[in-house]
């Protein structure tokens, strides 16, 4: 192999190598964080819903608990009346719901966001296979080199 080849060949592996590095796997960091951020949410619903389950299992008379009214000083409160509680709908955006409509609403919350987090992970499959195919090309052109 002459000279000028070799080069061609070691210049095409370092602009791989670097389209590897400054492509793929930063997309790749975006897909996985976006997928965190999807299981997050997703936990948070779950937990919701849990909750709602356990009040409206066991806490039909209300329930005791303490609230912070301010600098980290508590009260006792009783919540005697549970038929409405506001539910972060997204955005910050706070809708009243009754016990059953919000645990429906985190059901339907939980399927959503599985959704888009599989589609999520199918994308960073991809990005994978693309950096191992990308590998496998760094490979075949260091072959070529080395004959």
């Amino acid at each position: 192999m002459q000279l000028h080849e070799k080069n061609a060949h070691q210049a095409r592996i370092e602009e791989i190598e670097e389209f590897i590095n400054e492509v793929l796997k930063e997309d790749l960091k975006r897909l996985e964080l976006c997928v965190n951020q999807f299981n997050e949410e997703i936990m948070e619903y779950m937990q919701l819903k849990n909750t709602l389950q356990t009040f409206l299992d066991n806490m039909t008379d209300g329930y005791k608990t303490q609230v912070n009214i301010g600098s980290n000083v508590f009260m006792q409160a009783r919540v005697k009346q549970m038929d409405k509680i506001l539910v972060n709908v997204g955005k910050e955006v706070y809708m009243e719901m009754g016990i059953r409509e919000a645990i429906r609403f985190s059901d339907v919350r939980v399927r959503i966001l599985t959704k888009m987090s599989e589609v999520v992970r199918e994308e960073s499959v991809k990005k994978r296979s693309q950096i191992k195919m990308s590998l496998i090309a760094i490979s075949e052109r260091e072959k070529l080199l080395q004959d």
